[in-house]
């Protein structure tokens, strides 16, 4: 019996440090999923900024007008709704909502220059930044976004932040078009 229960004792050790082990690595994991998307925010970002900031200011007016591309939006009026979407959708994250100044999902109407566009564009991914962040957060409940396809049970951080990522990429590709239909090559595909 003094067997039995001296070898319970070794083996309720064991899996009780196996679960402290697992907690560890799920913790470990975690902070390199979060890491490694803050990386690809970050080259978002780069690319996003660096394609809207070579755009000429007296280009962010340019919507192309011919065939299939009648109504649609004008180059900066794309990065103003990419801006948007950005603090609409990391603001749901953070279980907030979003900046009062952040406007609508077209942006703010007092936003117009290449300039403040630009400051807009740049805020909007410090507060990805910030929703980036509370990924693993528990204490701050996450809110569905009435712009986002996930239903509120789907809704998680992370899925949000993506999301945002996959968006700014679908315009990044409208971006290109409109900087090439404009003469400027993307600063992404210069050698």
């Amino acid at each position: 019996m003094l067997v039995l229960w001296l070898t319970s004792g070794t083996i309720l050790a064991q899996v009780g440090q196996q679960r402290v082990d697992a907690k560890e690595t799920a913790s470990l994991d975690a902070e390199r999923e979060k890491h490694a998307l803050q990386v690809l925010a970050k080259l978002t970002e780069k690319v996003i900024v660096s394609a809207a900031d070579a755009m000429p200011a007296d280009k962010y007016g340019f919507a192309p007008t011919d065939g299939e591309f009648k109504g649609v939006r004008t180059f900066g009026q794309m990065v103003k709704h990419l801006s948007a979407t950005n603090y609409i959708l990391a603001a749901a994250a953070l279980g907030e909502e979003p900046p009062a100044d952040a406007g609508d999902e077209l942006g703010p109407e007092a936003v117009r220059t290449k300039d403040e566009i630009l400051r807009y564009l740049k805020g909007s991914f410090a507060y990805l930044d910030k929703a980036i962040e509370a990924i693993g957060q528990k204490s701050t409940p996450v809110k569905s976004s009435p712009i986002s396809p996930l239903k509120s049970t789907e809704a998680t951080r992370l899925a949000l932040v993506v999301e945002s990522l996959v968006h700014a990429f679908d315009h990044y590709g409208q971006m290109v078009e409109y900087l090439r239909m404009n003469g400027v090559v993307p600063p992404a595909s210069r050698p």
